[in-house]
């Protein structure tokens, strides 16, 4: 069983589904509303915990009735809570998402989130021994990133990084990093002005591109490969990325190569929008294998 520790938020997303997108300053009345638990740290963890690995989860809470549904949502899904602490005084992070016309828009409230810092990581090192992969957003503080970086290429344990939400990356965190996995929008800011083909060049086996419905597209040493996309019908697309992360990482830190680990997150993923919900559509492990 691969041993993933998951560095990032936690959050309750307040989902509200509509037929229409609000424009500035405009009233459209909605369809239905739900609270679910989100946050791409927590979605990436459970994600991870469905698919089979022994997953650990880094992050904080408030000490609020959310915090502790995030702290339950993560029991009932066998993802380990030893190192997410509730901050006193303090509100969990919260992301408010609106469905509208067959795409997703979200704004992120951080909160506790901004309580993941370097020192609380210093005082959950022994949490990262044995860890087969470790896993990051940009949910948390940017210097936190970093400084989970450099944990990683110390302790030589591989670092998955998903840059969103997207924000230009030190050069050394990208360095740092054994897998960096943004969209398309994402890319272009973390590489700003260098065409996608070169990016990928510069970066074999370590830059994966998310191209939604065409797949994921990145460089082997040789050529550049697309990885083709499952094509379903979509429910809600919300942690769509957060399963294709988290597969991803599952399936390397079990040692599959890396074509046929792209391959398993694209189902993985595709599975996930099939269901209401950023976490209720995340597959279990059987559930991607008779798929495949």
């Amino acid at each position: 069983m691969a041993k993933i520790i998951v560095v990032g938020s936690s959050s309750i997303d307040l989902v509200v589904t509509s037929s229409k997108r609000p424009g500035a300053g405009e009233t459209v009345l909605g369809e239905s509303f739900k609270t679910v638990p989100g946050g791409k740290g927590a979605n990436q963890a459970v994600a991870a915990a469905r698919l089979g690995a022994d997953v650990t989860m880094i992050g904080r809470v408030g000490d609020d009735t959310f915090g502790e549904s995030i702290l339950n949502n993560f029991k009932k899904n066998h993802v380990s809570t030893r190192y997410v602490e509730p901050v006193t005084h303090m509100e969990s992070g919260t992301a408010h998402i609106v469905l509208a016309e067959g795409d997703n828009s979200i704004v992120v409230v951080k909160a506790a989130n901004n309580e993941v810092t370097p020192a609380y990581i210093d005082q959950s090192l022994d949490a990262f021994e044995g860890a087969g992969m470790v896993m990051i957003q940009q949910e948390i503080p940017v210097e936190t990133v970093t400084h989970v970086s450099r944990v990683c290429k110390r302790l030589n344990i591989p670092l998955l990084l998903n840059p969103a939400p997207a924000r230009a990356l030190e050069d050394e965190v990208i360095q740092n990093a054994a897998y960096i996995t943004p969209n398309e929008h994402e890319a272009e800011i973390l590489f700003s002005g260098l065409p996608v083909s070169e990016a990928l060049r510069k970066y074999p086996n370590k830059l994966f591109i998310t191209e939604g419905s065409k797949g994921v597209r990145y460089f082997d040493g040789a050529k550049e490969v697309l990885v083709p996309s499952y094509q379903v019908e979509a429910v809600d697309t919300t942690g769509a990325g957060d399963t294709f992360n988290a597969a991803f990482a599952v399936a390397l830190a079990e040692g599959k190569p890396v074509y046929e680990s792209v391959r398993f997150a694209n189902r993985a993923a595709s599975l996930s929008v099939t269901k209401f919900g950023a976490q209720g559509g995340m597959p279990v492990r059987e559930e991607v294998e008779a798929q495949m």
